[in-house]
């Protein structure tokens, strides 16, 4: 926001040449801020302005930015300036970056690294993709169990200052082994004397290097933490995943889902930025499996042709139904969906959610069949629209509304269990396939509740 209302202002100084007032100027702003105002100038004024900032303060600001940003300011400057961006931003936000580059641009930014940083860079990429190796960070503050408060605080003021953060310190055995993590609070209001031992509670939480990206969001959520430390197969903690990393992380994974849900292939792009072509590709293929889904329903349709020909007010009610079964066979998944996500529910829990969605379609339906049988009347009243069998008919569309609705609700909720069972996303039971799914089988409902109830009246 500040950035915005400034920008007027900072335009004005760079075609004025101002640029020791404008370099004055921006030492005083966050680096968000800064981020923020890089976004909304053109190339030329972006270079200008970045190149103002020291080192430190450009590193943090460049962690900001988005991937085409960031792009367009390493093209524009020299190595030397590239470099010395690299090797001051923090591991876990140059290796994000390295990850969206070709493999032969990653391997030429590594070589203008220093060779502790190169080392480490070269090490956090040799970790699997959406590990949570590709996300922790060595910049951290460990100490040993048998150091006095003094010499923790004295080695907090030596060392701290380019560390990730310092609410947490890590308690390592003098093999590196985590055995304690403690709050910077409990050290500020210990006695100076005291040991680190006589704040230990070994009760921690930490996660594997090569523990999914999605684990350490779980862990993030059940214990509200801001960093957790992360260790190798030994126990030896080798590094730290702070809670700014992980959220990157819950907004990708939750965008990912909320397009699948919606029947759409996982963009891995900006929308206003990928390709017409390959929004085309991303989009083409689910939609043609659910357009060959509804033509099964139009076959189901078929085989009760002559029940239409026969009583054509049938015919009416057609998208009532499918559509009360479609809605919420999709509010079931897309409930589900997110309670797996977010760990409120478990394979294990499948017999408790298939109960809870059996009372809650019955009791839906109960309701939509209720509103479908007034609506009936009301109209037959008015205009006597539906003739003298609109009674049955209103059973008919009621009856029916119940069993589709039901049907539906089953079907949502249990589908997320099948596929999680089977291996899949359960993510990939997007609503617009359980409302296809359930399409064929209402129809299939609906006709046959109105064959018994209208047998030998209309049909």
């Amino acid at each position: 926001m500040l950035s915005r209302l400034l920008q007027p202002e900072i335009k004005s100084l760079i075609e004025e040449r101002k640029l020791s007032i404008l370099k004055e100027i921006l030492q005083d702003w966050t680096p968000a801020d800064i981020a923020e105002l890089l976004i909304d100038l053109d190339e030329k004024e972006r270079v200008i302005i970045f190149r103002l900032l020291h080192t430190e303060l450009a590193a943090d600001t460049f962690e900001y930015l988005d991937f085409d940003t960031q792009m367009d300011l390493l093209k524009a400057m020299g190595n030397e300036e590239v470099a010395a961006i690299l090797n001051e931003m923090d591991p876990d936000d140059r290796t994000a970056l390295f990850e969206e580059l070709p493999a032969s641009a990653t391997k030429q930014l590594i070589q203008l690294l220093s060779p502790e940083e190169r080392k480490l860079a070269v090490t956090l990429l040799g970790y699997p993709e959406n590990s949570v190796g590709r996300l922790m960070t060595p910049d951290y503050i460990a100490v040993k169990p048998d150091w006095t408060i003094q010499q923790t605080l004295d080695y907090i003021r030596e060392n701290g200052k380019n560390k990730e953060t310092l609410n947490i310190l890590y308690v390592v055995d003098d093999k590196g082994k985590l055995i304690d993590d403690i709050k910077i609070r409990e050290i500020l209001l210990s006695p100076l004397d005291s040991r680190i031992a006589d704040l230990m509670d070994e009760n921690y939480v930490s996660l594997n290097v090569f523990d999914d990206q999605e684990k350490a969001v779980e862990m993030f959520r059940k214990y509200d933490r801001v960093a957790l430390p992360v260790v190798d197969h030994s126990g030896n903690l080798i590094g730290i995943v702070t809670f700014d990393d992980v959220m990157d992380v819950a907004v990708e994974e939750t965008t990912e889902d909320i397009q699948k849900q919606a029947a759409v292939e996982v963009l891995d792009e900006p929308y206003p930025t990928i390709p017409i072509l390959k929004m085309i590709k991303k989009r083409a293929g689910w939609l043609s499996v659910l357009f060959i889904g509804e033509m099964f329903t139009a076959s189901a349709m078929a085989v009760f042709e002559e029940e239409i020909a026969r009583a054509v007010v049938l015919a009416l009610f057609v998208p009532l139904i499918i559509s009360s079964g479609g809605n919420s066979g999709s509010q079931a998944a897309t409930l589900v969906v997110r309670a797996m996500a977010l760990g409120e529910v478990t394979l294990k829990d499948w017999f408790l959610v298939i109960r809870r969605e059996l009372l809650t379609g019955l009791s839906l339906g109960l309701i939509l069949a209720t509103i479908g049988f007034i609506r009936i009347y009301v109209w037959q009243m008015a205009s006597h629209i539906y003739g003298e069998h609109w009674f049955y008919v209103a059973v008919t569309v009621s009856l029916s509304l119940i069993g589709v609705v039901l049907w539906g609700t089953v079907t949502g909720s249990t589908l997320p269990f099948i596929l999680k069972r089977l291996g899949f996303d359960p993510a990939s039971s997007s609503a617009p396939f359980v409302a296809t799914l359930v399409d064929v089988t209402g129809i299939v409902i609906y006709f046959t509740v109105a064959m018994f109830i209208l047998g030998g009246r209309l049909l």
